[in-house]
């Protein structure tokens, strides 16, 4: 898997034995600017959306129909976001997987430290089979993906340094129950600064939300379904053409949540830069090329921030070509 090996570049702070001392505060590291709070920024659930503008839901049981690819695209035009069902990985390992890492963070504390900090221990016979599922699922998301474009069916997936050059990751994330949720967030706001990601959403606890015309809307999981979010390296490659997410995660105070995300990213030392056939004088390119590497090394030195990273290095390019 990708950054086998390596250490984490950042530490990890173990919030799970904060929420099992049983406080009644939340140190005030964790505490929010009132801006950034839940209870002070605008916030919708789906229901409150305009009639038929609901968080997309595509069927992918026929990945090789234009109907799905249309479907695909206008997901990633219009949202960067959406949900994913008859996606063709197997609803009893999604349960098997959740299961898998449930019982893993219900272990005492000593037993989890064998496994921390390094990513290399995302392995056992569960997770490579689920890590091998979700990954074919990507590479059919980017033939629809490209095809939506009206690009070649592997174009997207070329850019990437082809099925040989992408990197996958899966991270496992356990928001563990917060007396006070309304001061602090799981996961603050930001997009993510790869390919794409594949969420498996907790089955029973809410918390996503993702950012719509200035409102937070959360999500809604339909069962067995993936979320899938466009990451901010399709974006460089479509020129903007389909837009990255920008998305954050809720905590809880009467429930933990789960979720397993996959990473679907480029080849890292791979220069990219917006696909020639989505530039034009009518639409410039508007990235300057960068590797992966580079880009996330930028993203970990400024930390999450919304979308205020890939936005300030599109004008940037666009500044240095005036």
């Amino acid at each position: 898997m990708d950054g086998a090996g390596a250490e984490w570049p950042e530490p990890v702070v173990r919030v799970q034995s904060l929420s099992e001392s049983g406080a009644a505060t939340i140190p005030d590291r964790y505490v929010k600017p009132e801006a950034e709070r839940p209870a002070m920024s605008a916030a919708a659930p789906e229901a409150e959306l305009t009639e038929g503008e609901g968080i997309p839901v595509v069927d992918m049981s026929s990945p090789g129909d234009p109907a799905t690819a249309r479907a695909v695209s206008e997901a990633c035009r219009e949202w960067g976001f959406f949900q994913a069902v008859n996606h063709g990985v197997p609803p009893e390992l999604l349960r098997r997987a959740r299961g898998v890492w449930r019982g893993f963070f219900r272990q005492p504390m000593e037993v989890k430290q064998m496994y921390a900090n390094s990513p290399a221990t995302y392995e056992g016979e569960t997770t490579e089979e689920y890590s091998r599922e979700v990954a074919a699922l990507c590479g059919r998301l980017m033939t629809a993906m490209s095809v939506g474009l009206g690009a070649a069916p592997a174009r997207l997936q070329e850019a990437f340094g082809g099925e040989e050059g992408a990197g996958v990751c899966v991270r496992v994330n356990y928001y563990p129950r917060c007396p006070q949720p309304e001061l602090t967030l799981g996961l603050s706001s930001h997009s993510d600064p790869g390919g794409m990601t594949v969420l498996l959403a907790d089955d029973r606890v809410k918390g996503l939300q993702v950012r719509r015309r200035g409102a937070w809307v959360t999500v809604d999981p339909v069962p067995d379904a993936f979320i899938v979010n466009v990451g901010d390296q399709i974006q460089v490659l479509t020129n903007a053409t389909y837009r990255s997410v920008e998305h954050r995660v809720m905590v809880n105070a009467a429930e933990e949540r789960l979720s397993v995300a996959l990473f679907y990213n480029p080849r890292s030392d791979l220069p990219l830069a917006p696909m020639p056939e989505l530039v034009s004088p009518d639409r410039p390119s508007l990235y300057k090329p960068m590797t992966f590497d580079e880009y996330r090394l930028y993203i970990r030195r400024e930390g999450p921030r919304g979308k205020s990273q890939v936005e300030s290095l599109k004008a940037t390019a666009v500044g240095g070509a005036t």
